[in-house]
């Protein structure tokens, strides 16, 4: 079974970075009316770059992660197509307008890759040398 490797000081600095970050993500959903799995998404992610500060985190349990993301992230890319046909791009950073489903939805497809890509980089994660 191959493990993800301890990651160095420089990455251990990013890794608490990214973990600062997605308990942020995962705070600021809790006001949303699916708040709370989009909670549970982000903290996950945001204990999985913390565990790897630490402890090795076999390899498949990130690839299967990975996939869980990217798999949810499918449901959403309709809507991500959507919005970028849109004339009006910056709306996205308005508010969720229910006549407008493809902002949340594209908000939630850039969450989740956001999200797989934090798991990817301890895929990543190569030894430095000290």
């Amino acid at each position: 079974m191959k493990t993800s490797p301890i990651p160095s000081k420089r990455q251990k600095v990013i890794n608490y970075i990214l973990f600062f970050l997605f308990v942020v993500f995962a705070v600021v959903q809790l006001n949303d009316p699916d708040g709370l799995l989009w909670f549970t998404i982000y903290l996950l992610v945001a204990l999985t770059c913390l565990i790897s500060n630490f402890k090795r985190i076999p390899n498949y349990v990130l690839i299967f992660f990975t996939i869980g993301l990217l798999g949810y992230a499918v449901f959403h890319f309709s809507l991500f197509i959507d919005y970028l046909q849109t004339e009006n791009k910056e709306e996205i950073f308005g508010e969720m307008v229910y006549d407008k489903p493809y902002l949340e939805g594209t908000r939630e497809f850039i969450g989740l890759v956001i999200a797989a890509l934090g798991v990817i980089y301890q895929l990543k994660l190569k030894t430095e040398p000290k």
